[in-house]
C-alpha cells in the first residue's frame, strides 16, 4: 500500500483463496480500510458456491492489469499462488474439455493404478510426477486419453500470456523462517480470537457450497468446522491450523525459492521502506 501510494498504483489479487468474498478474516484479506487507502482489484469478487480457477483468474487479471494502465496507475500484483502468476505470464495450454467418462473412470482409480496406467501411455509424463501425486498424475492421464496427445506437449503450446506485453518488476519475499513462524501464529491466534469461526459457521450454513468446493480448502476452515462440530477444541483446532499453515508456507518458500526465472529479486528484507527501495531502483531503470 506504501508503494501504492507512491506510483499511483492499484493493487491486484494474485492468491487463490482471497478471491472468495466468504473468507475475509480467514484468508487475511485486506480490510475495508485498506480498500479505501487505495485501490484493489480481484479481492473477494468470487462467490464460495462458484468455483474459480487458474485459467479464470488469469482472464481476471489480464483484464485488470491492462485496464489500470489505461488508467495511468501501475499494477501492483499481491500474492503467493505460483500457478495463478505462471498461467497469467506464460499462458496456457488449450486442452479441450475432457471426456466426462474418461475423467470419472480416471479419478476413480487408486494414484498407483493410475501412475501405472500413466507409464504405459506416457512414460514421460510418469517419470517426471510422483506416484503420490494424485492431482497431476490424473490430470496427465485424462489429457492424453481424451486428447491422444501427452499433456506436455499442449503445454509446449501455451497461448494467452502476457510475459511479452508487461515490463515486470519481481520480488520474491523470503524472510526468516523463524520470525514467519511466529507472525502465522500471532496472526492465527488473532483470527481465533476474532471473527474466524463466525465466518466459517456462515460458510458451513450455506446449503449451495459442496462439501469438496474449494473455498472450503481454504487453511482453516476445516480445523474451525471441528472445533464447531466439538470434536476439537478451540486450543487443538488452533494448533493444528498453524501447523497447517506453517507446512504451505514451508511448501512455498520453497517454491518461490526456486520455480521462477533467476532475475527475479530474492530477498528477506522486511522493512516496508527496504522493500520500496528495491523496487524504486527498477522502476527507476
Amino acid at each position: 500500500m506504501d508503494l501504492a501510494e507512491r506510483w499511483h498504483g492499484t493493487i491486484i489479487n494474485a492468491d487463490a483463496s482471497q478471491v472468495y468474498r466468504d473468507l475475509r478474516v480467514l484468508t487475511a484479506r485486506p480490510t475495508a480500510n485498506d480498500e479505501a487507502r487505495v485501490p484493489h482489484r480481484l479481492f473477494g469478487q468470487i462467490d464460495g458456491a462458484d468455483s474459480h480457477s487458474a485459467a479464470a483468474w488469469a482472464a481476471d487479471a489480464r483484464a485488470a492489469i491492462f485496464d489500470t494502465l489505461a488508467a495511468g496507475r501501475l499494477p501492483i500484483l499481491v500474492g503467493g499462488t505460483g500457478l495463478y502468476l505462471r498461467t497469467l505470464l506464460d499462458g496456457i495450454a488449450p486442452i479441450p474439455d475432457i471426456d466426462p467418462d474418461i475423467r470419472a473412470m480416471v479419478r476413480s482409480l487408486p494414484v498407483d493404478d493410475a501412475h501405472r496406467a500413466l507409464a504405459d501411455v506416457d512414460p514421460e509424463a510418469a517419470g517426471r510426477l510422483r506416484a503420490s501425486d494424485t492431482s497431476r498424475v490424473a490430470r496427465a492421464l485424462e489429457v492424453i486419453l481424451s486428447t491422444r496427445r501427452p499433456i506436455s506437449e499442449w503445454q509446449s503450446d501455451r497461448i494467452g500470456g502476457i510475459n511479452d506485453q508487461i515490463r515486470l518488476n519481481a520480488l520474491v519475499l523470503l524472510p526468516d523462517r523463524a520470525w514467519l513462524t511466529q507472525r502465522i501464529d500471532a496472526r492465527l491466534a488473532a483470527m481465533f480470537a476474532g471473527e474466524a469461526r463466525a465466518e466459517v459457521a456462515a460458510l458451513l450454513n450455506r446449503n449451495d457450497i459442496p462439501a469438496n468446493a474449494p473455498v472450503r480448502r481454504a487453511i482453516g476452515v476445516a480445523e474451525i468446522s471441528t472445533w464447531i462440530a466439538g470434536d476439537l477444541t478451540e486450543t487443538e483446532a488452533l494448533a493444528r491450523a498453524r501447523m497447517a499453515t506453517r507446512q504451505y508456507a514451508k511448501r512455498q518458500y520453497t517454491w518461490f525459492r526456486n520455480q521462477p526465472p533467476s532475475d527475479w529479486i530474492r530477498t528477506n528484507a522486511i522493512d516496508s521502506n527496504a522493500l520500496i527501495n528495491l523496487f524504486e531502483i527498477k522502476l527507476r531503470t
